[in-house]
């Protein structure tokens, strides 16, 4: 049943910002500062639980498969930090984006992949096993290149503080991914309970986490929506079709290409929503009202990432249980040829 629910994560994301879309107001304490628990930012703790959720499921093997699949999750990784990033400045300036629309897409161009994309690689019978490592791999590494990128790129617009955009992931991923793997490992009872609706969490704190912003720039949607959203679905769709072409490119089997594919195509937009929205990064920025179009290219990277990702999964799943009933085994990878 939890498995059915988290497959619909696509549905639910589109039906929580029309209904934002419909009625902001009742979407408004999400983001007005109204809840703060700990005296923190509602988002910044919702997307802190996400993270905490990560590392409760993450295993020791979890961590051993980046040894034994080597080739992939380098690639992967190597194809998340670079094709998204370019490709998320490239637009910025060929869209000629408003200052603030061209730091929130480069900055969610930059984060790493998204839990999401797990669930979409089961779908697509894709490699799952993969999908998680590539996960944990840029969720770690992006610790440092999301500030180090971010600042290269959007620092064209304005001046970046690198060093508070790393503590701001430490504090909204690293941490709570570390306690997570903590409490897996010393409550093992306990985390085997909660581990299973982790997801589920995840999908609704997500769906809440954008919902909330598009409900409070609704209008500032609605004034950009014409370049937002042409520029938003290309670099969603040029991530996935570049992460699936370069990784044939490069030999892997067809299972690795279309994980890789999604890994590169499906960004953490709830990072990049959170990191976007925070006090000290608005404070960077001139005008407050850039300030306060910089989440909203991650609310809509949001939906689209999911829609575009469960067409394909739909698409690669029915080819590949197709390939399945005519008896066709699918083609070995690269990394298991090499073995």
């Amino acid at each position: 049943m939890l498995n059915r629910i988290t497959n619909l994560f696509a549905v639910w994301t589109v039906l929580g910002v029309g209904w934002a879309w419909m009625a902001p107001d009742q979407f408004a304490w999400v983001t007005d500062g109204s809840i703060r628990p700990l005296g923190q930012p509602l988002v910044s703790v919702m997307l802190g639980v996400i993270m905490l959720g990560m590392g409760l499921t993450l295993t020791l093997a979890d961590f051993h498969r980046v040894a034994k699949m080597p080739r992939a999750v380098l690639a992967g990784v190597v194809l998340q930090f670079t094709i998204m990033p370019l490709t998320g400045a490239g637009l910025a300036a060929a869209f000629a984006l408003p200052t603030g629309l061209a730091v929130g897409i480069i900055l969610v161009a930059c984060c790493p992949g998204g839990t999401a994309s797990n669930v979409i690689a089961f779908m697509a019978r894709a490699n799952v096993a993969l999908s998680v490592t590539l996960t944990m791999a840029s969720t770690m590494i992006a610790i440092v290149l999301t500030p180090l990128l971010t600042g290269w790129l959007a620092g064209v617009y304005i001046e970046i503080d690198r060093w508070e955009l790393f503590t701001g992931m430490v504090s909204v991923v690293l941490i709570p991914v570390v306690v997570g793997v903590a409490l897996a490992r010393t409550v093992p009872r306990l985390t085997h309970r909660i581990a299973p609706v982790a997801p589920l969490v995840s999908i609704l704190f997500v769906v809440i986490i954008v919902a909330g912003i598009v409900a409070k720039s609704k209008p500032l949607i609605e004034a950009h929506a014409g370049v937002l959203l042409a520029a938003l679905f290309l670099l969603h769709a040029i991530g996935f079709a570049l992460g699936w072409a370069i990784s044939r490119m490069l030999g892997f089997g067809r299972n690795e290409t279309r994980t890789i594919s999604i890994e590169v195509g499906m960004q953490n937009s709830g990072l990049g929503a959170s990191l976007a929205s925070a006090p000290s990064f608005a404070a960077q920025f001139v005008n407050p009202m850039q300030a306060a179009l910089a989440p909203v290219p991650a609310a809509i990277s949001a939906v689209y990432h999911v829609v575009i990702g469960s067409i394909l999964a739909a698409i690669w799943q029915h080819g590949a249980d197709v390939a399945k009933s005519d008896g066709v085994v699918d083609d070995t990878s690269a990394e298991e040829a090499l073995a």
